[in-house]
């Protein structure tokens, strides 16, 4: 089974970060795909997920799951998969494309701007989370740095009590 390994995943990282975990590999990696459930396709103002280099933007992030050579859509069908995958076995990384979407918003306008594209691998070790990103393409308007920060933030407010901290904080 290859759920969650993309077998081509660049050799070349812009960013990588690790945290201490106080959640098992499982359950943590569980709280991901549970936490990129929900904000995938979900619009956020700028100043919610980085310093904004756009003003008068918005951010939707649209993430996949690898699966061997490419890439499954998540949406509710596949978070539940998966789910249900990770209850019976621990993976030892989890590989996600994701597509940032930027608009800069005017009144009731909304204006498309270029995209930026991110292959994430998440590694997981005894109570250590490692995150690699690579920047594919795009303005890096969000940096790689921004992106993990933001989806690692939302794991610990999706939790009572903060389960990841920085290895270098």
């Amino acid at each position: 089974m290859t759920l969650g390994y993309y077998e081509s995943f660049p050799s070349n990282i812009h960013f990588v970060e690790s945290f201490h975990s106080s959640l098992s590999s499982r359950k943590l990696q569980q709280r991901l795909m549970q936490v990129i459930g929900t904000i995938n396709r979900k619009e956020f103002s700028f100043e919610e997920v980085a310093n904004p280099t756009v003003s008068g933007g918005k951010v939707i992030f649209e993430f996949g799951l690898a699966d061997g050579s490419g890439f499954n859509f998540i949406d509710e069908a596949e978070v539940k998969k998966t789910l249900e995958v990770l209850s019976g076995e621990r993976l030892q990384a989890l590989d996600f494309f994701c597509v940032v979407r930027y608009y800069r918003v005017s009144g009731e306008k909304r204006k498309a701007l270029k995209f930026d594209y991110y292959l994430l691998r998440t590694v997981y070790s005894k109570d250590i989370l490692e995150v690699q990103v690579s920047h594919e393409r795009g303005p890096r308007y969000l940096s790689p740095e921004d992106l993990s920060m933001f989806i690692f933030g939302k794991i610990n407010e999706a939790a009572s009590r903060k389960v990841l901290k920085r290895t270098n904080a």
